[in-house]
Parts: structure tokens; C-alpha cells; sequence
């Protein structure tokens, strides 16, 4: 048995504040461009504004991008274009600087903190601020066996959230949240299906490196076995975890919960994010009002867990490298944002508008000579 009760984050998380929302809403129609023609950009303004419980809003100053890193053993049966055990190489290369987010992250100006969780290589080969959580190498096969056991799916989950209460306590004010991993989209198909109750072609994408048609269906039938495996296990959202996710799927939902009860904005990148947020909807209803869905990568995993948490995607560019890339282009949209709430003059009042249209026809009656 677990010692984590789940059910403590539905008392814990609540909405951003409503109040101060229609006070953004009110500020914005006051503002010289008329309301709606900003498009989406009114609503993350106002959204921030809840989130920050500020009016006006502040700006965006200390994003960062937290990604969870880990590998997964169905990788082994050839569903990913990447070698089984291959997302330790991939975090080497972030760390170097040669992968899209790092090139981003450096033109944006924002830190990238990686997190391993399960990665399969030896400890020793990166740094020891990345691998201090590690809960073991490599999660299970989850087409045949269980990803982690209870005690490592409640020790990864416990992880997630002292990273969120680290991030919210050194003054990060929004999160761009990924995930590093070679086999994760394959565990996120299964967590998406078992949660909207639809089979495994439904969910079944071609991951970033968009494998071929034999890797497709080999993929479809190992969401398919997992799935099997995962329907039992529904009422219990670690135990689901432990079953068809892996440590830094269970990472992630701990991180995202834990961000809502710290009322820090997370933005989602891809699918693996997605799945992760549709189990932290399951255990805390209010907590995706803390979320926003950065773009459409076309995994149908991802459409169909945003769609299920009425979450619209900011961006549409088919981006499925994941890394947290498709987060940090959704960046600069929140950060204009929140400048333009912040920043837009407000339209004179009536009495200041009729004070002012006034004024130059005193001036010139005081010009006229008086009648001697």
C-alpha cells in the first residue's frame, strides 16, 4: 500500500482567482484597442492575471523549462526510431547545447533543467544535479509487466512535486514542461486510451521521428497489450502510473499537481506532457485551469487528452521532436500577452475626453479683443 493519498490535491488545488479575472476582463475593455481584436491574446492575458492574482499583470521574467528524462522498456520491441536505452545520449546532447530546446532556450534566454528519472545508463556519466532523483534505470516492458513497482511509481510522483515546490520556491513564474525519453509516447498512447476509454489505433502516433508503417503497427499492438494491462487499474491513478507509465510519467503528474497547489503556470509541450496532464485531471479536477496547452504536434494521443481537459493548443506548427521545443515557441505569444495586458493605455474617461476637446476653444475665445 501506498502512503500517498492522491485525494489531498483535490482539497489543495484551487482555480486562479475569478475575481481578479473579471477585473483584467474590465481593465481590458477599458484599454484603447477595442476588446477581441487581440484574439486569443485577451484570454491569456486575462488567464494570467487569475493565475497571478494581479491586475495589471505582471510580465513573464523567470520562465525555465523542467524536463523529465527517462527509458522505457517497451522501446524494445522497435515502436520508436531511436534505439532502446538511447534517451540518456539525447540528454547529453541538450546539455551540450545541440539539440532544438537548447537552441531555443538560448535565443529566449531561458534555463533548461533536466531531471532523470529512469534514464539507462550508468549515473556517473552526467551530472549529479540531473540524476539526483533517479528512481531506477530503465522502467518495464508495460505490454508484459509492470513499468515500476508501487513504492518507485510513489517515490517518482514525490520527486515531481519537490521539483515543482524547488521551481516555485527559487521564483520561477511559469514553467515550460517536457520530457526526454525514447519509448514515452508509446506509455503516453496507453495512459490517453485508458483514461478517454478508446482503443490503441486511436491513439497511436508516429512519435518525432516519424517511424514507418511495420514500427507504427508494432507500436498500436503494444498500446493495445499495455492497455489490457492498465483497464483493471483505473481507479487508482498511481497504481496506473506503476502499471503502463514509468517514473518520469509518474514525475510529471506529481510536478504538474504540485505546481497547481503552488499556483505556478505550466505550459504543456507534447503528448507525453499531455497524458500526464490527464491523469492529474483525474486526481484533481481544477488543477488543468493551471495549464496551458502550447501547440498541436498532430499526435492524435495529444488531440484527444487536450480535448478531453478542454484545453486549446496556442500554436498549430507539427512539432513532434518533444524536448519541451514546441513549449518554448509557444513563449513569446504568453509573454506578449501579458506585456500588452500590462502595458496598452487605458482610453481617456468622458469628463478628461470632454476637458481636453474644450480646451483650444477657451484658447481662442480668450484671443478675441474685447470691445472697448
Amino acid at each position: 500500500m501506498s502512503s500517498l493519498n492522491l485525494d489531498d490535491f483535490t482539497d489543495l488545488i484551487e482555480r486562479p482567482d475569478g475575481g481578479v479575472r473579471r477585473d483584467a476582463e474590465a481593465r481590458r475593455e477599458r484599454q484603447i484597442v477595442p476588446p477581441g481584436s487581440l484574439g486569443r491574446l485577451d484570454d491569456l492575458g486575462e488567464w494570467l492575471a487569475a493565475a497571478q492574482s494581479a491586475v495589471p499583470v505582471r510580465p513573464i521574467e523567470r520562465p525555465r523549462v523542467v524536463l523529465f528524462a527517462g527509458d522505457h522498456g517497451v522501446a524494445e520491441l522497435g515502436v520508436s526510431a531511436r534505439p532502446a536505452g538511447g534517451a540518456g545520449e539525447l540528454v547529453r546532447e541538450v546539455l551540450e547545447g545541440g539539440r532544438p530546446v537548447s537552441v531555443l532556450a538560448r535565443r529566449l534566454g531561458v534555463p533548461v533543467r533536466i531531471v532523470d528519472m529512469a534514464l539507462d545508463c550508468d549515473p556517473e556519466a552526467l551530472p549529479e544535479d540531473v540524476v539526483r532523483h533517479r528512481v531506477r534505470r530503465g522502467s518495464g516492458r508495460i505490454d508484459v509487466e509492470d513499468a515500476l513497482t508501487l513504492q518507485e511509481a510513489e517515490a517518482a510522483f514525490r520527486a515531481g512535486v519537490a521539483v515543482a515546490d524547488e521551481e516555485a520556491d527559487s521564483g520561477t513564474d511559469l514553467v515550460v514542461l517536457g520530457d526526454v525519453s525514447v519509448g514515452g509516447t508509446t506509455a503516453a498512447g496507453v495512459l490517453v486510451a485508458a483514461l478517454c476509454g478508446v482503443d490503441a489505433s486511436v491513439v497511436t502516433g508516429r512519435g518525432g521521428l516519424a517511424i514507418d508503417d511495420l514500427a507504427w503497427m508494432r507500436k498500436c499492438a503494444a498500446i493495445r497489450d499495455a492497455l489490457r494491462r492498465a483497464r483493471p487499474v483505473l481507479g487508482d491513478q498511481l497504481q496506473l502510473l506503476a502499471t503502463a507509465g514509468g517514473a518520469d510519467l509518474a514525475a510529471m503528474t506529481g510536478f504538474l499537481l504540485q505546481s497547481a497547489v503552488r499556483k505556478m503556470p505550466v505550459v504543456l509541450d507534447g503528448v507525453v506532457t499531455a497524458a500526464c496532464a490527464l491523469v492529474g485531471q483525474r486526481i484533481a479536477f481544477r488543477a488543468p485551469d493551471w495549464w496551458l496547452a502550447a501547440h498541436d504536434s498532430g499526435e492524435p494521443g495529444q488531440a484527444k487528452a487536450l480535448d478531453r481537459m478542454a484545453l486549446e493548443p496556442l500554436l498549430t506548427q507539427g512539432v513532434t521532436v518533444g524536448e519541451g521545443a514546441g513549449g518554448l515557441l509557444a513563449l513569446p505569444l504568453v509573454q506578449a500577452a501579458a506585456a500588452l495586458a500590462a502595458e496598452l493605455p487605458e482610453q481617456p474617461k468622458e469628463s478628461e475626453a470632454l476637458e481636453s476637446a474644450e480646451a483650444p476653444e477657451v484658447a481662442e475665445a480668450s484671443e478675441v479683443p474685447s470691445e472697448q
